[in-house]
């Protein structure tokens, strides 16, 4: 991943930091439920967009590269990763 790319995220994740943070007070609190519910549903949004972001560089980068690169045995490792973390990325 680039330097750049960590430049663009690394402000979202602290700002996810921030807002983990604040639900924690939200529970010590004992804010409403509700309230408590839509900021983690904020939270959840906020590490999507942020796992999107760091799919499409590898997607853009790692994936690309072992695919330019002809090696068969380099281009199933990436595809059988990509595969596995799909499979896992529940919803």
């Amino acid at each position: 991943m680039s330097q750049s790319h960590h430049a663009a995220l690394v402000p979202r994740l602290k700002r996810i930091e921030g807002q983990v943070r604040g639900i924690v007070r939200m529970i010590e609190e004992d804010r409403y439920c509700i309230d408590i519910l839509t900021q983690i549903q904020a939270i959840r949004a906020a590490l999507r967009k942020v796992e999107d972001e760091v799919l499409k560089t590898h997607v853009g980068h790692c994936v690309e590269d072992a695919l330019q690169s002809g090696e068969a045995a380099e281009q199933r490792q990436k595809i059988s990763e990509l595969v596995d973390l799909l499979s896992r990325r529940g919803g």
